[in-house]
């Protein structure tokens, strides 16, 4: 589907889904630093509505961005469930930090506060997390890596999530993952010796990890601009949003466990 502008539609117009699609239709959120993005997926995964993008508020604090997503829904179609892509650390559905929102996003319960507004059955997951179920195979150990605001991962086994990993702030070099590949790493050192910190990122993962496969997403995987090794592949934003099918799919995220 092709993105619409940063702003919602002006004629508040619900899509309608195609006439072959049938549910249950998930709304599929991706909450990032820069953007609030949202569209409506059928039970197979495909997109029944087209993909809607706000800005993420200048403040992002939990009243001002659950405000912006009222905005979204509203011009949405019909949906049966939520599945929600954060940038930070979630477990059993609370927010326990998110580094480049707010600090008011610790231990918010995000997911109970959306099934009180929206009456609809509620997942949330880190946002890396989310764009992984829709980026894998579901072979061997997969890895994703999202190049945004901040740096977000998620690791799978087989094609099941391993939770609560948060690599983005896990000591390296003089100071973290995040401060030299994120945005901030981005702005400080320029392109060219970012893509020498991604480059080394890649082996110091692979090394760590051992992954079969590693995925690289969010708004600065763009800016890559060497070859990529075996195994490792670009995939797009969009993925964030159509992996929020699979995320109803896995056990670990089950109401017994959310994470």
């Amino acid at each position: 589907m092709k993105p619409k502008a940063d702003s919602i539609v002006a004629t508040q117009e619900k899509f309608t889904p195609p006439a072959n699609a049938k549910g249950p239709f998930t709304m599929a959120i991706d909450i990032g630093g820069s953007g609030l993005k949202a569209m409506v997926l059928s039970g197979k995964g495909e997109p029944v509505s087209e993909r809607q993008r706000i800005p993420t508020p200048a403040i992002p604090t939990p009243t001002l961005v659950l405000a912006a997503l009222d905005k979204i829904v509203k011009v949405l179609p019909r949906f049966d469930r939520v599945s929600v892509g954060f940038p930070g650390v979630v477990k059993r559905g609370t927010t326990l930090a998110a580094f480049n929102l707010h600090p008011k996003w610790a231990n918010f319960p995000l997911q109970v506060e959306l099934e009180k507004r929206w009456k609809k059955p509620v997942r949330v997951a880190n946002d890396s997390a989310v764009q992984g179920f829709g980026a894998i195979k579901g072979v061997g150990v997969e890895m994703v890596i999202t190049l945004g605001t901040g740096m977000g991962n998620s690791l799978f086994t087989s094609g099941r999530l391993c939770p609560g990993l948060e690599l983005g702030h896990h000591p390296w070099k003089k100071y973290t993952y995040e401060d030299y590949i994120g945005r901030r790493g981005l702005d400080k050192y320029g392109k060219k010796r970012w893509n020498k910190h991604v480059q080394e990122m890649i082996a110091q993962t692979a090394n760590t990890f051992n992954w079969d496969h590693l995925y690289l997403g969010g708004g600065n995987a763009k800016k890559i601009d060497f070859e990529l090794p075996e195994h490792v592949t670009i995939v797009s934003n969009e993925t964030g949003l159509l992996g929020g099918v699979a995320l109803w799919n896995d056990e670990t995220l089950s109401s017994k466990h959310k994470a």
